[in-house]
């Protein structure tokens, strides 16, 4: 639209008025210095306010405009491609901000836009609505003749999934006179309006506002509800009941103190109702375990944790601990089902403590909480724009704010002994490992068998709904073959058993059930639970090869020391490697067929893939797995240093075994000729770079060369000393021998 034209001007007021809008932005004024004249023709006169983005050149220009009768200004922030202004709603005080773009064309000018609407989201956190003309579009269906996706797009795409923006859906009209539908809630062509509805389905639950620990004495007014409240009985009863008071009092107060933060009518749509109704019964046929045959593990050898392991598990939980646990944990997530953030436990912890160590000292006496505390809120997030079924939503677990204390401390016991349990063929979860070990790995099984002329199959396996499925008594087996004590799988069975769901529907908790199978994802003890569960697997995938029914990947450096290479695993994907033999295939979906009757984790198969080695096509890329060229030198370096810290790693002793190693063990012998896979052959082509610029502090002085190595303040001795080095005998001498 443009603003520097009467007859638009009486246009603009003319819908700012019919549609009674709080807030409107024009996007291409093409007026170079607004007049305050010029924009309070536009609205309510004496109640507008606005903010401008000058023009630059003949094209472009922002103006927001507000109704102050609605919206308060807190702050606003001018860009070069956009104008962004934080607000408080008079009514009801939430605090959010809004963006105004006006898009590039260039492509280095764009990068600059993402730059900048980046920045933007780092300064404010509150809810953000960014509307404007991004003069690019987002899929190919915002074209009438739709064509190939451009890499233009995809960048923006990433753009939107990064900064955790949601694509509106536009109704009316899709497409404008260029055959591109320009703006997401958008466009400098017609009108767009961005409408908060205004209709509540019914009562929403209780939230506790973090923004109320700014009004003065807050903190004190909670102080002396929670001291003047006298509740008997056990301790996590005593603060169910502190909980459920302060509730009251809160609501009370923000009602007749701060004011009402919800607008409560009376309209419902039978609609809904059973949308809500499905929704809920849909996810209690997931959660709830079936009746058929479970296979037994007994007979499994898993690792084990010692018993003195086993007893540090079980200790009395310390002050010190659950207050560092607390601490580490982010309070300005969701608000819990019973409305509490974290971060008011965390703010008013000198008060609260007491009651908070009473529980888990009940916790740990009577391996019981009351199971109140483990009610968890499902809220449905869209994986992409437009949602037509319940499989286009994920699932994200509201858990308690005092269970998720609960599980996080003993989630930090836990995780100091998972390394113990857990063999080396899993990434994830396990201090020293990350996901990148598996694509280094997996390229140099390739780079084996290319270079062998040998053909195997990799096999991508992916499991169906992970977390949902996995059964409890499985993995409560699996916890007892690995060591861990009677006390510590009272705990667990505790924790996994109690849960009891509500699904929240247009911010409408529905439904509220038991569970019998699955675990949550949110809940910070699943991930090691799960990760437990799948050591089975990789026990099983063990004991095939080790039978001679399926082979893998033997790495080596001639004659010396091999590293076996079957599998890998990241949570629920696993990557197998065997020979292209048919045999291979029955015996592996024996093993798998087995897995999902003894855990209940059964296979996607649209998810996973078979992939041939040895007749893949050359331009359809070494098997879609991402060389580490693509990486910057940073990047590398990591791995260089990772290679010199880590001693016992799946991913060292590929490199050690196939490339050899030198000085003192802090790196492999270099790569020449066609030897070696991309991967590995960059990051060891970085190494020089990498070593000449770091700086030795010395301990033992016995890893490190007296000549050659950079230890001596600023110098390298043999670079500083030529004459003296030329006539050393030993050369290759350790600081340590030199000592001596």
């Amino acid at each position: 639209m443009v603003a520097n034209d009467s007859v638009k001007r009486k246009v603009i007021k003319s819908v700012v008025r019919k549609q009674k809008v709080d807030l409107f932005c024009i996007q291409e004024t093409k007026i170079q210095v607004l007049s305050d004249r010029v924009v309070r023709s536009l609205g309510p006169g004496r109640f507008l306010d606005w903010k401008a983005l000058d023009t630059f050149g003949s094209a472009g220009g922002i103006l927001i405009c507000w109704d102050k009768r609605s919206l308060e200004l807190l702050e606003w922030e001018e860009g070069q491609f956009s104008i962004s202004c934080r607000f408080r709603n008079v009514e009801n005080g939430v605090i959010w901000v809004f963006t105004g773009v006006y898009g590039p064309f260039t492509r280095e000018e764009r990068e600059c836009l993402w730059e900048e609407i980046g920045a933007i989201r780092g300064i404010w956190e509150e809810l953000w609505c960014l509307r404007g003309d991004f003069n690019i579009i987002l899929s190919q269906s915002e074209r009438s003749r739709q064509g190939r996706i451009t890499s233009t797009m995809r960048r923006f795409a990433q753009v939107v999934d990064e900064l955790g923006l949601v694509d509106l859906q536009m109704q009316g009209e899709a497409f404008t006179v260029v055959q591109r539908r320009l703006s997401r809630p958008t466009s400098n062509h017609f009108p767009v309006l961005l409408e908060k509805s205004g209709l509540r389905r019914g009562p929403t639950p209780f939230r506790f506002e973090n923004m109320w620990f700014k009004v003065e004495r807050f903190k004190d007014l909670i102080r002396s509800w929670w001291q003047g409240m006298v509740v008997r009985g056990s301790a996590s009863f005593k603060l169910t009941a502190k909980l459920k008071e302060l509730k009251q009092k809160l609501k009370v107060w923000n009602r007749e103190v701060f004011g009402s933060l919800e607008c409560n009518k009376d309209a419902a749509l039978q609609q809904e109702k059973e949308v809500r109704e499905g929704v809920v019964n849909a996810y209690q046929r997931l959660l709830s375990e079936s009746s058929d045959w479970k296979a037994d593990i007994g007979r499994l050898q898993l690792n084990q944790i010692n018993l003195q392991e086993a007893r540090t598990l079980e200790l009395l939980f310390s002050e010190a601990k659950v207050q560092a646990a607390l601490m580490d944990m982010n309070g300005d997530k969701a608000p819990r089902p019973n409305g509490f953030t974290l971060a008011f436990w965390k703010n008013c912890w000198e008060f609260v403590k007491e009651n908070i160590l009473e529980m888990f000292k009940e916790f740990y006496e009577q391996n019981v909480f009351l199971k109140s505390l483990n009610n968890t809120f499902f809220v449905l997030l869209p994986k992409k724009g437009e949602t037509e079924d319940l499989r286009d939503f994920r699932p994200i677990s509201l858990l308690r704010g005092l269970y998720k204390l609960l599980a996080k401390v003993l989630a930090n016991r836990l995780k100091k002994v998972i390394g113990k349990v857990v063999s080396p063929d899993q990434n994830v979860f396990v201090k020293g490992r990350q996901i990148l070990d598996v694509s280094l790995i997996a390229n140099e099984v390739i780079d084996v068998w290319q270079k062998m002329s040998e053909k195997g199959l990799i096999y991508k396996l992916d499991i169906k709904k992970a977390y949902d499925s996995i059964n409890w008594l499985f993995l409560m087996k699996v916890m007892q073959k690995m060591g861990f004590g009677p006390k510590w799988l009272s705990w667990m069975w505790w924790c996994i058993s109690t849960t009891k769901y509500s699904i929240m529907v247009n911010e409408v908790p529905a439904g509220f059930f038991s569970s019998s199978k699955g675990l949550r994802q949110g809940d910070p003890l699943s991930p090691y639970l799960f990760v437990m569960g799948m050591e089975v697997l990789s026990v099983l995938i063990r004991r095939v090869v080790e039978g001679g029914f399926i082979s893998g990947c033997n790495i080596k450096r001639g004659r010396g020391r091999a590293v076996h290479i079957t599998h890998l695993l990241f949570v629920d994907d696993t990557t197998i490697f065997c020979e292209a033999k048919n045999e291979h295939l029955t015996h592996l979906s024996w093993i798998l067929f087995w897995f999902e009757a003894a855990s209940g984790l059964r296979i996607n198969l649209a998810k996973s893939e078979i992939i041939l080695v040895g007749e893949v096509e050359k331009e359809k890329g070494e098997l879609g797995i991402r060389k580490l060229t693509l990486l910057n030198k940073t990047l590398l370096g990591k791995w260089i240093w990772r290679f010199t810290c880590d001693k016992e790693t799946l991913w060292k002793q590929v490199l050690m075994v196939k490339y050899g190693q030198e000085d003192c063990d802090w790196r492999t012998k270099k790569v020449v000729g066609a030897f070696g896979m991309g991967v590995s052959k960059e990051i060891l082509k970085e190494a020089g770079w990498c070593w000449e610029n770091l700086v030795f502090k010395v301990g033992k002085g016995n890893k490190i060369r007296f000549w050659t190595d950079h230890w001596c303040e600023d110098t390298v001795l043999s670079q500083n000393f030529p004459h003296l080095f030329t006539l050393a005998a030993h050369r290759e001498v350790t600081i340590e021998e030199m000592w001596d």
